[in-house]
């Protein structure tokens, strides 16, 4: 029988965003195909915010959806976590 471990990867990141700090949590996916990171953030609200990363070209995007201005313009802190987290991995 053979067996493969994989490791999770999963990190919080604070990253200022729509003028407050706000804690966005990563949750590497494993696929053959591609890398991606499922992300979420909560509002001011409490209601949370998930959506999906994924490596293009040797950075992190967001991929398209309907998601608040704030959230897109925090891509490129995104990015640079992510790479940063990645390091210690």
């Amino acid at each position: 029988m053979y067996l493969q471990f994989v490791k999770m990867v999963q990190f919080t990141l604070l990253v200022k965003a729509d003028g407050c700090r706000r804690e966005f949590n990563f949750r590497k996916i494993k696929s053959p195909d591609e890398e991606l990171f499922n992300v979420n953030v909560c509002t001011d609200r409490g209601d949370r915010i998930i959506f999906s990363m994924q490596k293009k070209e040797d950075a992190w995007r967001i991929i398209p959806g309907q998601l608040p201005q704030w959230v897109l313009q925090t891509e490129n802190n995104l990015d640079e976590g992510i790479k940063k987290e990645l390091i210690n991995w």
